[in-house]
């Protein structure tokens, strides 16, 4: 919990000051920036100290609020003393879905597309194949020269190995322990949560998952890994060009 912790003030006082640095050349006073921003002034000031988490919409609408590119702000978070962000042209990094049902995958792809998240996503459907996956076993052994996933959301009720044991095994070995793993959750025993809160787990999600649960969730998860579109507009409806359009992958597409 305490690591968490460290982890999320390692991301919101850099961002503080970001943002400030950001308001101050463009002579702006926080009431102006908060009227830009359609938020409140005291918010302004807790997010510049950086005892405030905001989410990803919030930071979003202050990034136009201040004329300045998502992309341009991480770099600066990064120069700040924050976490490393991908610069342009470095491939895309993996988040890794573990979601037995493919109605509800699909759901979570749309709330990252929504969220204009361009990372690769790989889907898996349960927690064989999700060890697998992370360890380059199996079906997935010529997996072994590359990268373990950024990200993971794991949803606990899988077939085969379950949720938590997934979760015993990432936090075990120590190429994948450091990975920021939100819990997908729906109906979970409380002996389930109090597992997965003992292993460090801070981030949960409950199906169906939405934009704005994957909003607020971003900062904890950290920024390192995100990459993002250029386009500012949310998808408000799961149309069938939304369905084929989005570059997730799903088992056997």
């Amino acid at each position: 919990m305490r690591e968490s912790r460290r982890q999320i003030d390692r991301i919101q006082s850099p961002l503080g000051a970001a943002l400030k640095r950001r308001r101050l050349d463009l002579g702006l006073s926080q009431e102006e920036l908060a009227n830009r921003a359609g938020l409140h002034r005291t918010y302004i000031t807790d997010v510049e100290r950086g005892s405030r988490n905001p989410s990803l919409d919030t930071i979003q609408k202050l990034a136009g609020a201040l004329q300045v590119a998502l992309s341009e702000l991480f770099l600066q978070i990064e120069s700040a003393g924050g976490e490393t962000v991908p610069s342009k042209g470095v491939e895309a990094v993996e988040i890794l879905v573990v979601e037995s049902s493919p109605a509800d995958a699909e759901t979570t792809l749309l709330a990252l597309k929504e969220n204009r998240i361009t990372n690769h996503i790989q889907v898996v459907r349960d927690g064989n194949d999700a060890i697998d996956f992370l360890f380059s076993t199996g079906s997935y052994m010529a997996r072994a020269h590359l990268a373990v996933p950024r990200v993971i959301l794991l949803d606990l009720n899988l077939p085969g190995i379950g949720g938590v044991e997934v979760l015993r095994r990432i936090r075990a070995d120590k190429r994948t322990r450091s990975i920021p793993v939100a819990v997908i959750t729906s109906s979970h025993p409380e002996g389930d949560l109090k597992a997965c809160a003992e292993m460090g787990v801070e981030v949960y999600l409950t199906k169906p998952v939405d934009f704005a649960q994957f909003s607020h969730a971003m900062p904890r998860l950290g920024f390192g890994w995100l990459l993002l579109s250029r386009h500012t507009e949310h998808p408000t409806s799961r149309t069938d060009a939304d369905r084929s359009g989005y570059a997730g992958t799903l088992p056997g597409s």
